[in-house]
């Protein structure tokens, strides 16, 4: 029942934002476009960012009813239609169904399967480690005097890193891997970092 209550929720707040996203008026200087008119999709933008909330959901929803995943485990993002699947899982079956019923949604470009397999027996042990790695990263970022100011996003499963948010430069990209790779118990990295536009 919990798991329903915070889907509708996910759901009505992603209805919530698109229409007052939608309401909000043009930025000085745009061309306001008309109903009517077609226009070629872009790729981004708010119609885009909205696709990925919806196929987000979605693959939430389907992970949650199908009996072969535990999604509370299962971490689910959506960046211009490719899903990207975090977290930890129990077996390579479970792995393997998570990734089907991804691609198994509408309008999934395709999926970037980045779930750890951690036997249940050992995931609180498992849990404490990443807890750790975690934490020794956020300080370590926030103590380098090149990357203290970026908003750097971490997150590690079974000891795989994965860094998200966005850098001034390449050097900063690739120095916060650097950083991340000196941590004890980090065994791989995701680097993610988008630089500034």
């Amino acid at each position: 029942m919990r798991r329903v209550l915070l889907v509708l929720a996910t759901i009505a707040l992603m209805i919530l934002s698109a229409k007052s996203l939608a309401q909000s008026p043009p930025p000085e200087g745009k061309k306001t476009v008309k109903a009517d008119e077609s226009t070629k999709p872009s790729g981004d933008g708010v119609g885009q960012i909205t696709k990925d909330s919806w196929i987000t959901t979605k693959t939430k929803l389907a992970l949650t009813k199908d009996g072969r995943t535990k999604a509370r485990h299962i971490a689910v993002e959506t960046q211009g239609s490719v899903v990207m699947l975090r977290g930890k899982v129990s077996s390579a079956e479970e792995r393997k169904a998570a990734e089907e019923i991804a691609r198994g949604i509408s309008g999934v470009a395709s999926v970037s399967n980045a779930l750890q397999i951690v036997p249940d027996d050992q995931r609180k042990v498992v849990d404490a480690k990443d807890d750790g790695i975690e934490t020794t990263i956020r300080e370590r970022l926030l103590k380098d005097s090149q990357l203290k100011d970026a908003a750097i996003k971490v997150r590690s499963d079974n000891g795989v890193v994965t860094l998200r948010g966005k850098v001034p430069d390449p050097k900063g990209k690739s120095h916060a891997a650097d950083v991340v790779h000196g941590v004890p118990g980090v065994k791989a990295v995701r680097n993610e970092l988008a630089l500034k536009s």
